[in-house]
């Protein structure tokens, strides 16, 4: 699996540097439209419930990554709209920056595309993905045409990822498919189950406690015609144990 670069490969003698301050604000404009908000979020919310017992992981989506001092300068700024980190704390962040998290590029980069973005995604940023954070995996998706495509690093440079018959993609490095279902961007386990949002996780909990009632329901209920049916053969048994004492009776 290809890792990211990391800034202790760049320097022999890391302790000597004097780093840039690394408690640093994202500082990324508002998200295009409820669309992409909404895409974001829903990956984000899913993978983060996923991965809930899991501590080595973070994702975030519409935060400024920090990755050098003349970036630092001069205000140039790549905040991809999501992205995932593989082996960090689970924390929250104010920015990511990378010096100050052991050189560690995300593994995963997803832009949503639009009209004002899509020439920036398709080249200056796929360009910097690929030849300065050297993040294994970069996908762009078009919640209007529903344009989806995802790269992975080879050799140093990004190649087509080739589509399941679904037309997923998969992501070695999360061992997950990303794929569009329903319109929207979702995350599908290695054995090609969807994995359920909150929402959806919601309701397959409240369809799993009602199934539970109504079998508890109908064991009682089979329970309550098993006990009216005992009742009743034990008053028959009694009525005819009656009827013969009194054909007995009438003998004598």
């Amino acid at each position: 699996m290809t890792q990211p670069d990391t800034l202790e490969s760049n320097f022999a003698a890391a302790d000597e540097i004097q780093w840039p301050p690394t408690d640093l604000w994202s500082d990324e404009p508002p998200l295009e439209s409820d669309l992409h908000r909404e895409q974001i979020e829903l990956l984000i919310h899913i993978l983060k419930l996923f991965w809930q017992d899991r501590n080595d992981f973070y994702i975030t989506g519409n935060l400024t990554i920090y990755y050098n001092e003349q970036q630092l300068k001069s205000r140039d700024f790549r905040g991809p709209d999501l992205f995932v980190v593989l082996g960090t704390e689970k924390k929250d962040r104010k920015s990511w920056v990378v010096w100050g998290e052991n050189g560690q590029y995300p593994h995963l980069i997803l832009e949503i595309l639009s009209s004002s973005t899509e020439k920036v995604d398709r080249g200056v940023k796929k360009a910097l993905y690929q030849d300065v954070f050297r993040t294994p995996n970069y996908f762009w998706f078009d919640p209007v045409t529903l344009e989806f495509q995802g790269f992975h690093l080879v050799d140093g440079q990004y190649e087509p990822l080739q589509p399941t018959e679904q037309g997923w993609l998969w992501s070695q490095p999360l061992e997950l498919y990303l794929g569009v279902q329903d319109r929207k961007l979702r995350w599908f386990t290695a054995d090609g189950q969807l994995i359920p949002s909150p929402d959806e996780r919601a309701e397959q909990e409240h369809q799993r406690a009602e199934q539970e009632h109504q079998r508890a329901e109908q064991e009682r209920q089979r329970a309550e015609q098993e006990r009216q049916r005992a009742e009743q053969a034990e008053q028959e048994l009694a009525r005819l144990r009656a009827q013969l004492d009194s054909s007995s009776s009438e003998a004598s």
